[in-house]
């Protein structure tokens, strides 16, 4: 990301998340099983932290868009849900601009769980295992797009 750019927080109208908790949300899990797959194959998530995911079940679901993705662990893959679990082992919900900023590492999950931005229900041990996970995640340098470049 380029210095200077960053991603404002925002909610996204009421409208796109009614909407969207009407649509399929199988895509969601397949799309995100297979980011985190990819990332996996990748080296980006170490491998001791996804033994300890083994057998889990998990939803992250952005709240103004009205989507979610639920997913498993098992086997060494991460495996799309296409109903949510009853009781998940752990639940992410945010708007997608905290998720956004999150993923860009323009905040980190302490501060927007403790702004209230994030929320983490389930597996307090959980939770802790993945949130170290993301933290130590290196991820690639991607090239500047021009349009950012001074």
């Amino acid at each position: 990301m380029s210095q200077g750019f960053s991603i404002p927080r925002f909610r996204l109208p009421g409208l796109v998340s009614a909407i969207g908790a009407h649509l399929p949300q199988w895509p969601h899990s397949l799309a995100l099983a297979t980011a985190l797959n990819a990332a996996a194959k990748l080296g980006l998530l170490p491998e001791d932290s996804l033994a300890l995911l083994e057998g889990r079940s998990f939803v992250v679901e952005v709240i103004d868009t009205g989507g979610q993705a639920c997913f498993r662990y098992r086997g060494g893959l991460f495996r799309p849900l296409f109903t949510a679990p009853q009781a998940p082992d752990l639940c992410f919900r945010a708007n997608l601009s905290a998720f956004l900023q999150l993923l860009a590492r323009q905040e980190d999950p302490d501060t927007l769980f403790f702004n209230r931005e994030l929320s983490i229900v389930g597996d307090t041990e959980l939770g802790l295992v993945v949130k170290n996970m993301l933290d130590a995640v290196e991820w690639p340098q991607l090239p500047t797009l021009p349009i950012f470049r001074h």
